[in-house]
């Protein structure tokens, strides 16, 4: 994969994977096209061929039809296709704010040697309640990153971010190879890395770079979802120990395994075994009592971002992606190898 230098090109690029336009595609044009930098292009990457001049009139807009490969594998074509000098990924179920694109341009004219920019991906206000109670579970720190959902200062370095809100350097995508297409969910995860720690690239996080992104509604979707997330991450402390095999990402399978642990106990005692320890009983409850405490810090938390309602709906979500999660990142630990979903 190489790049092409093209004279007179926009500055940015921006490249949207999906399956099949549809009402998100509808919501997202008009806040691409109303952003206030305008040296942008947009290119769509649908299955099958699509008449853009029934969404937008816009000549920036053109679509190009892959097939049905995974997201991954779009990105990378977008990027083949690409004019600009930055690459600016979003999902379809994103859409920017106004200042997206005009943040990202300061960012690299005032560090000309960054290799990428990221922001957080917000839950919009007017998402259903559901999808706001899902989009909620993330917002705590007790929960995960919660600058990738909600503004959180200070910028940083960081060397790990979702493609829902990323912008990369032409010449830094093309110098690692663009995305790992074998990799899906979590070649974003694969890409940051080779872009860090193999090319010795930088990432800033911006709160202000900041895209709306819309939720899984229901808790069937937003488990599927984690999962995924807990399947690869698991593959990659095996795999890819640099930017995954960190504490918090263990903590919920520690979680899951103490629950195993508490229900043979309970099942061996009930059959009328006598604990090795006497003093088990009163260890497994303690650990449920800080489970407890944990639970209602993460809800004081989460009290200060979303409204009652939804904050007190969130915390089944919570509870269930822990397990959820750390069920995946064990299955995912004893994985040589995932086959890439082209789902999502």
């Amino acid at each position: 994969m190489t790049p092409t230098a093209i004279p007179d090109a926009p500055l940015f690029s921006i490249i949207i994977p999906f399956k099949a336009p549809g009402p998100y595609l509808v919501e997202s044009l008009p806040h691409l096209l109303g952003l206030i930098e305008k040296d942008f292009e947009v290119i769509l990457l649908p299955d099958a061929p699509m008449d853009v001049a029934a969404y937008t009139d816009d000549p920036r807009v053109r679509a190009v039809a892959t097939g049905p490969v995974s997201p991954a594998v779009k990105r990378d074509r977008g990027a083949l296709q690409a004019l600009g000098a930055y690459l600016a990924f979003i999902d379809d179920d994103a859409y920017p704010d106004p200042a997206w694109l005009t943040v990202a341009r300061v960012a690299f004219e005032n560090d000309p040697g960054l290799a990428a920019v990221g922001g957080p991906a917000v839950t919009p206000p007017d998402d259903p309640f559901w999808a706001r109670a899902s989009g909620a579970v993330f917002l705590s720190r007790l929960t995960g990153f919660p600058e990738r959902y909600r503004p959180t200062p200070p910028s940083r370095l960081v060397d790990d971010w979702p493609t829902v809100n990323l912008v990369v350097s032409r010449d830094a995508f093309f110098a690692v190879g663009g995305f790992d297409t074998a990799c899906w969910p979590g070649e974003d995860t694969k890409f940051c890395l080779d872009l860090v720690h193999k090319k010795g690239g930088t990432i800033r996080y911006l709160p202000e770079l900041f895209v709306w992104h819309h939720r899984r509604p229901g808790l069937k979707k937003h488990l599927r979802q984690v999962g995924n997330y807990g399947l690869h991450r698991g593959h990659f402390v095996r795999v890819h120990p640099e930017t995954s095999r960190r504490v918090r990402y263990f903590l919920p399978s520690l979680w899951v395994l103490f629950l195993v642990a508490a229900i043979l106990h309970g099942l061996f005692v009930a059959a009328g075994g006598v604990s090795v320890l006497p003093c088990a009983g009163g260890l497994i409850g303690l650990g449920f009592v800080a489970y407890a405490v944990f639970l209602l810090s993460i809800l004081a938390d989460l009290l200060r971002f979303e409204s009652p309602a939804v904050a007190l709906a969130a915390m089944p979500f919570v509870a269930l992606t822990h397990v959820w999660y750390g069920l995946r990142f064990l299955y995912g630990l004893t994985k040589k190898k995932l086959i890439s979903s082209l789902g999502r």
